[in-house]
């Protein structure tokens, strides 16, 4: 494939992101999961705390949370260490490392939640072929959220590649619940303005290829719902 190919392709690619992760604040004055108050909040990741390896997370009411939620503890949230996830999907289990390092805020939102039950029968909302599968929106819709948002972790130094799982989001600072899955290479022309969360396992990404292979449902007038394999069952994290 030329370059210039290419180059096109990923200009395609983060246009249809910037579409998905505004689906992630909604289009309503007042926005829902992952939009922000507006709020000159410093970045969650900046306020370290007196404890050795942890920082001071602040997660801030912020629209109508799409299922019912606890704000998670920002107290001394550690700064090393993996947390297990797997999502046991219709299509199988996926299983996900997430890496408190980069983005330990993120980390321990998307822990909380799932541990709660936020994402249990849920379904992957948005597919983009050849690109990214979103998730983390129980209304299916693309505009919900845990009802807070939180700021970015980002070092600017952010990559994208197959197999990565990052948090969506509406611009700066709007992180709610809804990630997504890198699932093609598209996404390397990414800017480096997603929170990465960690990795999906290559025995799993299988699964997620899998769904990707169904294409969209024809009958989504939005075309962007994968058509098969994308519900979620239950999500657990340890």
């Amino acid at each position: 494939m030329s370059s210039s190919v290419t180059s096109w392709r990923r200009a395609i690619a983060v246009a249809a992101l910037a579409a998905l992760v505004g689906f992630a604040a909604g289009c309503s004055p007042t926005p829902t999961g992952g939009a922000s108050t507006g709020s000159s909040t410093p970045s969650a990741s900046a306020s370290p705390t007196s404890a050795a390896n942890a920082v001071q997370c602040v997660y801030k009411a912020s629209g109508t949370a799409a299922k019912p939620t606890v704000l998670p503890s920002g107290a001394d949230i550690a700064t090393s260490g993996t947390v297990d996830v797997t999502m046991h999907m219709d299509a199988g289990d996926v299983a996900m490392t997430l890496d408190r390092v980069g983005a330990p805020c993120a980390v321990n939102s998307f822990e909380s939640l799932a541990k709660q039950g936020y994402f249990d029968d849920t379904s992957c909302h948005r597919l983009v072929p050849g690109f990214v599968l979103q998730c983390g929106d129980p209304t299916g819709t693309g505009s919900g959220g845990p009802g807070y948002s939180f700021a970015d972790e980002l070092s600017g130094k952010e990559t994208y590649p197959y197999g990565t799982v990052a948090m969506a989001n509406a611009g700066p600072d709007t992180n709610g619940s809804q990630f997504f899955i890198v699932i093609g290479d598209d996404a390397q022309g990414l800017p480096a303005s997603y929170d990465v969360l960690g990795t999906v396992d290559a025995a799993s990404m299988a699964v997620i290829e899998s769904i990707a292979a169904q294409g969209v449902d024809s009958a989504d007038a939005q075309g962007i719902r994968p058509a098969e394999g994308g519900h979620i069952s239950s999500v657990t994290a340890s």
